[in-house]
Protein backbone atom coordinates (compact mmCIF):
# COMPACT_ATOMS: atom_id res chain seq x y z
CA UNK A 1 0.00 0.00 0.00
CA UNK A 2 1.31 3.46 -0.92
CA UNK A 3 0.17 6.15 1.47
CA UNK A 4 0.55 9.92 1.18
CA UNK A 5 0.60 11.74 4.53
CA UNK A 6 0.04 15.50 4.64
CA UNK A 7 1.26 16.79 7.98
CA UNK A 8 2.89 13.44 8.52
CA UNK A 9 5.90 14.77 10.43
CA UNK A 10 3.82 15.59 13.52
CA UNK A 11 2.98 13.35 16.47
CA UNK A 12 0.05 11.44 14.99
CA UNK A 13 1.53 11.34 11.50
CA UNK A 14 4.81 9.90 12.77
CA UNK A 15 2.97 7.18 14.72
CA UNK A 16 1.02 6.18 11.62
CA UNK A 17 4.06 6.33 9.34
CA UNK A 18 6.13 4.05 11.58
CA UNK A 19 3.30 1.54 11.84
CA UNK A 20 2.76 1.44 8.07
CA UNK A 21 6.49 1.16 7.38
CA UNK A 22 6.81 -1.70 9.88
CA UNK A 23 4.30 -3.65 7.78
CA UNK A 24 6.23 -3.03 4.59
CA UNK A 25 4.07 -0.27 3.14
CA UNK A 26 5.36 2.71 1.17
CA UNK A 27 4.93 6.05 2.94
CA UNK A 28 5.40 9.55 1.53
CA UNK A 29 5.35 12.42 4.04
CA UNK A 30 4.38 15.78 2.56
CA UNK A 31 5.82 18.62 4.62
CA UNK A 32 6.52 22.33 4.31
CA UNK A 33 10.03 21.62 5.70
CA UNK A 34 11.02 18.27 4.14
CA UNK A 35 14.74 18.78 4.77
CA UNK A 36 14.49 20.09 8.34
CA UNK A 37 11.93 17.75 9.88
CA UNK A 38 12.75 14.31 11.19
CA UNK A 39 10.80 11.59 9.46
CA UNK A 40 10.73 7.86 10.26
CA UNK A 41 13.46 5.81 8.65
CA UNK A 42 12.25 4.34 5.38
CA UNK A 43 9.71 7.06 4.62
CA UNK A 44 10.03 9.37 1.64
CA UNK A 45 9.68 13.14 1.95
CA UNK A 46 8.09 15.62 -0.42
CA UNK A 47 7.89 19.38 -0.04
CA UNK A 48 4.89 21.63 -0.46
CA UNK A 49 4.06 25.30 -0.10
CA UNK A 50 1.29 24.78 2.45
CA UNK A 51 -1.32 26.05 0.03
CA UNK A 52 -1.48 23.96 -3.15
CA UNK A 53 -0.74 20.59 -4.75
CA UNK A 54 2.26 21.98 -6.62
CA UNK A 55 5.31 19.74 -6.37
CA UNK A 56 3.66 16.77 -4.66
CA UNK A 57 0.20 16.34 -6.16
CA UNK A 58 1.46 13.96 -8.86
CA UNK A 59 2.30 11.46 -6.09
CA UNK A 60 -1.42 10.97 -5.46
CA UNK A 61 -1.87 9.41 -8.91
CA UNK A 62 -2.11 5.66 -8.22
CA UNK A 63 -1.68 5.97 -4.45
CA UNK A 64 -3.79 3.76 -2.24
CA UNK A 65 -4.54 6.31 0.49
CA UNK A 66 -4.16 10.03 1.19
CA UNK A 67 -4.23 11.07 4.84
CA UNK A 68 -4.78 14.74 5.64
CA UNK A 69 -3.42 15.78 9.05
CA UNK A 70 -2.06 19.17 7.99
CA UNK A 71 -2.87 22.34 9.86
CA UNK A 72 -1.32 24.86 12.24
CA UNK A 73 -1.24 23.62 15.84
CA UNK A 74 -4.02 24.87 18.11
CA UNK A 75 -1.72 24.68 21.15
CA UNK A 76 1.36 26.62 22.09
CA UNK A 77 0.03 30.12 22.58
CA UNK A 78 -2.95 32.43 22.95
CA UNK A 79 -5.54 32.56 20.20
CA UNK A 80 -5.18 36.06 18.83
CA UNK A 81 -7.47 37.02 15.97
CA UNK A 82 -4.60 36.63 13.50
CA UNK A 83 -3.59 33.25 14.90
CA UNK A 84 -7.15 31.94 14.78
CA UNK A 85 -7.35 32.92 11.14
CA UNK A 86 -4.06 31.09 10.42
CA UNK A 87 -5.35 27.98 12.19
CA UNK A 88 -8.54 27.99 10.12
CA UNK A 89 -6.98 28.91 6.81
CA UNK A 90 -4.15 26.37 7.07
CA UNK A 91 -6.73 23.59 7.29
CA UNK A 92 -8.83 24.88 4.44
CA UNK A 93 -5.79 25.20 2.19
CA UNK A 94 -4.61 21.67 3.02
CA UNK A 95 -8.01 20.24 2.17
CA UNK A 96 -8.22 22.22 -1.05
CA UNK A 97 -4.76 20.96 -2.03
CA UNK A 98 -5.81 17.35 -1.42
CA UNK A 99 -8.89 17.84 -3.60
CA UNK A 100 -6.82 19.40 -6.39
CA UNK A 101 -4.37 16.48 -6.31
CA UNK A 102 -7.16 13.88 -6.36
CA UNK A 103 -8.94 15.66 -9.20
CA UNK A 104 -5.76 15.70 -11.30
CA UNK A 105 -4.96 12.03 -10.66
CA UNK A 106 -5.74 9.68 -13.52
CA UNK A 107 -5.91 6.76 -11.08
CA UNK A 108 -7.74 8.03 -8.00
CA UNK A 109 -6.69 6.92 -4.51
CA UNK A 110 -8.87 4.29 -2.88
CA UNK A 111 -9.48 6.44 0.18
CA UNK A 112 -8.97 9.95 1.51
CA UNK A 113 -8.66 9.92 5.27
CA UNK A 114 -9.43 13.20 7.01
CA UNK A 115 -8.33 13.67 10.61
CA UNK A 116 -10.55 15.93 12.71
CA UNK A 117 -11.38 16.29 16.40
CA UNK A 118 -14.22 15.82 18.86
CA UNK A 119 -14.12 19.58 19.35
CA UNK A 120 -16.49 19.50 16.34
CA UNK A 121 -19.36 18.88 18.73
CA UNK A 122 -18.76 21.94 20.90
CA UNK A 123 -19.69 21.53 24.57
CA UNK A 124 -22.82 19.69 25.62
CA UNK A 125 -22.50 19.03 29.34
CA UNK A 126 -23.21 15.41 30.25
CA UNK A 127 -24.85 14.53 26.92
CA UNK A 128 -23.49 11.31 25.40
CA UNK A 129 -22.35 12.17 21.90
CA UNK A 130 -22.18 9.67 19.05
CA UNK A 131 -21.65 10.34 15.36
CA UNK A 132 -24.45 12.31 13.75
CA UNK A 133 -24.69 15.06 16.35
CA UNK A 134 -24.50 18.58 14.89
CA UNK A 135 -21.49 20.86 15.08
CA UNK A 136 -21.04 23.22 17.99
CA UNK A 137 -20.68 26.98 17.69
CA UNK A 138 -17.36 27.73 19.40
CA UNK A 139 -13.97 28.22 17.76
CA UNK A 140 -12.80 24.59 18.00
CA UNK A 141 -16.07 23.43 16.44
CA UNK A 142 -15.55 25.90 13.62
CA UNK A 143 -12.01 24.64 13.06
CA UNK A 144 -13.12 21.00 12.88
CA UNK A 145 -16.10 21.74 10.63
CA UNK A 146 -14.10 23.74 8.12
CA UNK A 147 -11.26 21.18 8.16
CA UNK A 148 -13.71 18.39 7.37
CA UNK A 149 -15.60 20.37 4.73
CA UNK A 150 -12.36 21.12 2.87
CA UNK A 151 -11.98 17.52 1.64
CA UNK A 152 -15.68 16.84 1.05
CA UNK A 153 -15.42 17.37 -2.76
CA UNK A 154 -13.44 14.12 -3.20
CA UNK A 155 -16.65 12.17 -2.58
CA UNK A 156 -18.14 13.63 -5.76
CA UNK A 157 -15.04 12.29 -7.55
CA UNK A 158 -15.97 8.76 -6.50
CA UNK A 159 -13.37 8.46 -3.73
CA UNK A 160 -14.19 6.88 -0.38
CA UNK A 161 -13.67 9.40 2.41
CA UNK A 162 -13.33 8.72 6.13
CA UNK A 163 -13.48 11.52 8.71
CA UNK A 164 -12.00 10.46 12.05
CA UNK A 165 -12.84 12.72 14.99
CA UNK A 166 -10.16 12.00 17.56
CA UNK A 167 -10.13 12.65 21.27
CA UNK A 168 -7.12 13.43 23.47
CA UNK A 169 -4.35 11.09 22.27
CA UNK A 170 -2.39 9.68 25.19
CA UNK A 171 1.37 9.24 24.87
CA UNK A 172 3.99 9.11 27.60
CA UNK A 173 6.48 11.20 25.62
CA UNK A 174 4.52 14.00 23.97
CA UNK A 175 1.16 15.72 23.76
CA UNK A 176 -1.23 16.38 26.64
CA UNK A 177 -0.36 13.58 29.07
CA UNK A 178 3.19 14.70 30.04
CA UNK A 179 1.79 18.17 30.79
CA UNK A 180 -0.94 16.66 32.95
CA UNK A 181 1.64 14.54 34.78
CA UNK A 182 3.87 17.45 35.81
CA UNK A 183 1.71 18.73 38.71
CA UNK A 184 1.41 15.18 40.02
CA UNK A 185 5.19 14.77 39.92
CA UNK A 186 5.36 17.91 42.08
CA UNK A 187 2.66 16.54 44.43
CA UNK A 188 0.22 19.34 43.49
CA UNK A 189 -2.11 17.44 41.16
CA UNK A 190 -5.82 18.18 41.28
CA UNK A 191 -8.91 19.08 39.24
CA UNK A 192 -8.84 21.71 36.51
CA UNK A 193 -11.69 24.15 36.98
CA UNK A 194 -14.83 22.40 38.18
CA UNK A 195 -13.47 18.95 37.31
CA UNK A 196 -16.88 18.07 35.84
CA UNK A 197 -15.91 18.64 32.20
CA UNK A 198 -15.58 15.46 30.14
CA UNK A 199 -12.36 14.10 28.66
CA UNK A 200 -12.69 11.89 25.58
CA UNK A 201 -9.34 10.17 25.16
CA UNK A 202 -7.61 7.35 23.30
CA UNK A 203 -4.34 5.42 23.79
CA UNK A 204 -1.87 6.07 20.97
CA UNK A 205 -1.82 2.38 20.05
CA UNK A 206 -5.60 2.27 19.65
CA UNK A 207 -5.48 5.45 17.59
CA UNK A 208 -3.08 3.80 15.14
CA UNK A 209 -5.03 0.55 15.14
CA UNK A 210 -8.26 2.46 14.57
CA UNK A 211 -6.88 4.40 11.63
CA UNK A 212 -5.50 1.21 10.06
CA UNK A 213 -8.83 -0.53 10.61
CA UNK A 214 -10.72 2.27 8.85
CA UNK A 215 -8.21 2.53 6.03
CA UNK A 216 -8.36 -1.17 5.27
CA UNK A 217 -12.10 -1.66 5.78
CA UNK A 218 -13.58 -0.87 2.36
CA UNK A 219 -17.05 -0.44 3.85
CA UNK A 220 -15.92 2.30 6.24
CA UNK A 221 -16.81 5.83 5.16
CA UNK A 222 -18.10 9.05 6.62
CA UNK A 223 -17.65 10.26 10.19
CA UNK A 224 -16.23 7.95 12.86
CA UNK A 225 -15.45 8.94 16.44
CA UNK A 226 -11.94 7.72 17.24
CA UNK A 227 -12.09 7.77 21.04
CA UNK A 228 -12.06 5.20 23.81
CA UNK A 229 -15.43 3.72 24.85
CA UNK A 230 -15.07 5.15 28.37
CA UNK A 231 -14.76 8.95 28.50
CA UNK A 232 -14.23 10.34 32.00
CA UNK A 233 -14.79 13.58 33.85
CA UNK A 234 -11.68 15.65 34.41
CA UNK A 235 -11.88 14.79 38.10
CA UNK A 236 -12.04 11.03 37.48
CA UNK A 237 -9.27 11.30 34.91
CA UNK A 238 -7.05 13.11 37.44
CA UNK A 239 -7.84 10.66 40.23
CA UNK A 240 -6.93 7.74 37.97
CA UNK A 241 -3.70 9.41 36.89
CA UNK A 242 -2.76 10.12 40.50
CA UNK A 243 -3.49 6.53 41.50
CA UNK A 244 -1.34 5.08 38.71
CA UNK A 245 1.48 7.55 39.49
CA UNK A 246 1.04 7.01 43.25
CA UNK A 247 0.61 10.71 43.83
CA UNK A 248 -2.07 12.68 45.71
CA UNK A 249 -4.97 14.38 43.99
CA UNK A 250 -5.88 17.43 46.01
CA UNK A 251 -4.95 20.93 44.80
CA UNK A 252 -7.43 22.40 42.29
CA UNK A 253 -6.51 24.83 39.52
CA UNK A 254 -9.38 27.39 39.54
CA UNK A 255 -11.03 28.06 36.21
CA UNK A 256 -10.63 31.84 36.45
CA UNK A 257 -6.85 31.46 36.87
CA UNK A 258 -6.62 29.29 33.76
CA UNK A 259 -8.76 31.77 31.81
CA UNK A 260 -6.48 34.63 32.85
CA UNK A 261 -3.39 32.64 31.87
CA UNK A 262 -4.64 31.13 28.62
CA UNK A 263 -7.46 33.37 27.43
CA UNK A 264 -9.89 31.70 25.04
CA UNK A 265 -7.47 28.77 24.68
CA UNK A 266 -8.45 27.75 28.24
CA UNK A 267 -11.43 25.96 26.68
CA UNK A 268 -8.98 23.17 25.78
CA UNK A 269 -8.86 22.18 29.46
CA UNK A 270 -12.04 23.70 30.95
CA UNK A 271 -14.56 22.36 28.45
CA UNK A 272 -15.05 18.98 26.84
CA UNK A 273 -17.37 16.42 25.28
CA UNK A 274 -18.64 13.03 26.39
CA UNK A 275 -17.99 11.21 23.10
CA UNK A 276 -18.43 7.51 22.38
CA UNK A 277 -17.20 5.51 19.34
CA UNK A 278 -20.54 4.01 18.31
CA UNK A 279 -19.66 3.36 14.67
CA UNK A 280 -16.36 1.66 15.54
CA UNK A 281 -18.26 -0.73 17.80
CA UNK A 282 -20.81 -1.40 15.07
CA UNK A 283 -17.99 -2.24 12.65
CA UNK A 284 -16.46 -4.71 15.12
CA UNK A 285 -13.35 -2.83 16.20
CA UNK A 286 -11.86 -4.07 19.48
CA UNK A 287 -9.99 -1.64 21.73
CA UNK A 288 -6.77 -2.86 23.29
CA UNK A 289 -7.03 -0.24 26.04
CA UNK A 290 -10.71 0.49 26.71
CA UNK A 291 -10.19 1.87 30.23
CA UNK A 292 -8.02 4.78 31.32
CA UNK A 293 -6.30 2.78 34.03
CA UNK A 294 -5.22 0.09 31.56
CA UNK A 295 -4.00 2.78 29.14
CA UNK A 296 -2.00 4.67 31.78
CA UNK A 297 -0.47 1.52 33.23
CA UNK A 298 0.72 0.51 29.78
CA UNK A 299 2.13 3.96 28.96
CA UNK A 300 3.68 4.78 32.33
CA UNK A 301 4.76 1.50 33.88
CA UNK A 302 4.46 -1.01 31.05
CA UNK A 303 1.82 -3.29 32.59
Amino acid sequence: MRTILLGGSGFIGSLLARDLLADGHEVVIVSRRPIEVRIPEGAQAAGWDGASAEGWGRLVDGADAVLNLAGESIGGGRWSRARKERILRSRELAGEAVCAAVEAARTKPRVVFQISGVGYYGTAGDQVIAEGEPAGSDFLAQVARRWEDATLPVEAMGVRRVVARTGVVLSASTGVLPRMMLPFRLFIGGPLGSGRQWVSWIHQADLVRGVRFLLENESASGVVNLTSPQPLSNADFGKTLGRVMRRPYWIPAPGFVLRLALGEMSMLVLEGQRVIPRRLHEMGFQFRFPTLESALRDLLIGV
